[in-house]
């Protein structure tokens, strides 16, 4: 039983309101760069669209059918995104790789609330979903970014 009461601790108020409030949701018209991420385990999907302008995003939208963790990851994603580097965004899906399995630290700036997502660590089958944000975005980051290269 005390699994359960974990699980529900989990699920905390800062994560539920993330959950109810992502920023971003949708699609762009004319993305440089489209990419779906599915967690296998779970089913939850995150699809990503994006622009580049000077190496920078400049525009971010996202479909996000998930659970309350993945929405809370993908909420902190949309709200910081926007200006950020392909290297950022690579560099904050390691961290929060990093983070979830081996506790390391904290994403860095802008990316630092996914702090509040730490209580996961210990449920393995929730990471997937935590980090399909991050991984859609960072792919796209990178085609995004070689696409204008060609």
């Amino acid at each position: 039983m005390s699994g359960e009461n974990d699980l529900i601790k989990l699920y905390s108020g800062q994560i539920l309101e993330l959950a109810a409030d992502i920023p971003r949701l949708g699609r762009l018209d004319a993305p440089d760069a489209s990419v779906k991420k599915r967690s296998p385990l779970c089913g939850s999907t995150v699809t990503v669209d994006l622009t580049m302008a000077d190496g920078k995003v400049s525009a971010y939208a996202q479909d996000v059918k998930a659970c309350a963790l993945g929405q809370a990851a993908a909420s902190i994603v949309g709200g910081a995104i926007v200006g950020c580097s392909v290297e950022q965004i690579s560099q904050a899906r390691d961290a929060l790789r990093n983070m979830l399995k081996k506790d390391g630290p904290t994403p860095d700036a802008p990316f630092e609330k996914l702090e509040v997502l730490r209580p996961a660590a210990a449920y393995k089958n929730r990471h997937a979903s935590i980090l399909l944000a991050l991984d859609a975005a960072s792919e796209a980051a990178h085609q995004a970014k070689e696409a204008q290269s060609a």
